[in-house]
């Protein structure tokens, strides 16, 4: 609202400020207004960098198919230490039998020192997920599904925008034009004031007759200021939407785009973006089912490692010092969770039902909108077509009553009005123009057509 304050003050003030004549005027065509409106709109930026986001969160849930290698090493230090010893003495000969022989043989014992002290281990580690219960799957279908929903997210962004720049654009050209019918209705009670007062001078219209056409000729003034005032205004919210000073000035064309004011048939809502947005949605919620659910299901991984470990003295001589390799398989089985898991699942579900209500519900409302949208564009049509011959019939009137009133057959006051039919009628023609290439863009954005 401060915005709209703001733009509604300045109007007010431009011409009590004056015009620089030096300011050059910027021609700008619907689809660069467009093109700058996508350049500085925060949604879109919004809407494109969630969608840059979700890709990143697409590559990074893909990475879970494939090994993961880590670097680990482990260091301990320990003041452990002791001694273990085996006393000497004879010790029996068995012979091939297995039996005594009889003779012995001097043992001299044995004495063992141990001292942990440092101990580390370093090593590459792979582990490769064999099953995980769909975990892996789920979660990459679900980002897929959400990085499609950014995507959709980008469209539904730039059809607001092209809906929205093309009724400001649309405003700006029927002020133009309105403002060309107003100085068009003056011109012509301008020259009839010139008549009149000819006339009476002459003593052949009274003065009543002359006050009649300088109140239209008031009225058509104030009509005039109100058209500038009016093109003005629609300029500076074509400046605001287009991201431009709101003090620049917009030279917008007077010919509407091309387009064919039609319906089609068969269109329907698949192809709106907000359609294919829920669609995804639902799929994402079915995946989350299906991620709960893994939960209590087996888990088997590969495992595998590959490293040094030194340590552990044994009479001062370090126990480990070799490169070893290491490989296992880890399996876990889900057994009994007082039903957390169930629970997670049955919850699931649930937001799956809600989502496929909310969906259905949406797209019925989105069905809706398309009939209206196809209902609006149906009467612009018709209330153009009615407008061009009203333009018609009124054009003719004002010519035969000017030459009516030249002959003086026709009043002053039946040539007046046959002036304010012909410019209202311009006006609606204008209106009715606009309007129909309006709910015709209302109508693109309802089947999906725009991007």
């Amino acid at each position: 609202m401060k915005r709209i304050y703001t733009i509604i003050l300045t109007a007010a003030l431009l011409p009590l400020l004056g015009e620089n004549p030096v300011m050059a005027q910027t021609a700008l065509s619907l689809e660069e207004c467009i093109e700058l409106a996508k350049e500085n709109n925060k949604s879109l930026s919004a809407a494109k960098s969630s969608m840059e986001a979700a890709r990143y969160d697409f590559k990074s849930v893909r990475g879970n198919f494939y090994p993961r290698f880590s670097l680990s090493g482990t260091g301990l230090y320990s003041t452990s230490d002791g001694s273990y010893s085996i006393p000497g003495g004879n010790l029996p000969v068995l012979g091939a039998t297995g039996a005594p022989t009889g003779s012995f043989a001097y043992f001299p014992g044995i004495d063992l020192n141990y001292d942990v002290d440092w101990l580390f281990r370093t090593a590459v580690s792979l582990q490769q997920p064999l099953y995980m219960g769909g975990k892996v799957r789920s979660g990459y279908k679900m980002a897929k599904f959400a990085a499609g929903i950014a995507e959709q997210n980008i469209r539904v962004a730039e059809a607001d925008i092209v809906v929205e720049t093309s009724k400001a654009y649309m405003d700006a050209v029927k002020a133009k034009e309105l403002k060309i019918v107003a100085e068009k209705y003056n011109a012509l009670v301008s020259n009839l004031l010139k008549d009149v007062q000819s006339a009476y001078k002459h003593g052949v219209a009274p003065k009543n007759d002359l006050l009649k056409v300088e109140v239209k000729l008031n009225e058509s003034l104030l009509a005039v200021r109100k058209a500038e005032n009016g093109l003005r205004l629609a300029t500076m919210n074509l400046c605001h939407i287009t991201g431009r000073p709101l003090t620049e000035k917009i030279e917008v064309s007077g010919t509407l785009p091309q387009f064919s004011a039609v319906t089609t048939p068969d269109a329907d809502i698949t192809n709106r973006p907000e359609y294919m947005m829920l669609e995804q949605k639902s799929e994402i919620a079915r995946q989350q089912v299906r991620m709960a659910r893994s939960e209590s299901l087996p888990q088997l991984a590969l495992l595998g490692s590959y490293g040094y470990m030194h340590g552990f003295k044994l009479n001062d001589e370090n126990f480990f010092g070799d490169w070893n390799f290491t490989a296992g398989v880890s399996l876990s089985i889900p057994i009994f969770h007082f039903g957390t898991g169930a629970n997670k699942v049955r919850a699931a579900k649930a937001r799956y039902e809600q989502t496929i209500s909310e969906e259905a519900e949406s797209n019925e409302l989105m069905a809706l909108e398309m009939t209206l949208a196809a209902n609006n564009l149906d009467e612009a049509v018709l209330e153009r077509d009615l407008a061009e011959i009203s333009l018609r019939t009124a054009t003719e009137n004002l010519r035969m009553s000017e030459s009516q009133y030249k002959a003086g057959v026709e009043p002053l006051s039946d040539l007046l009005e046959a002036q304010l039919m012909w410019q209202q009628a311009e006006q609606q023609l204008i209106e009715a123009n606009i309007n129909t290439y309006v709910r015709w863009v209302e109508y693109q954005k309802a089947t999906g057509e725009i991007n």
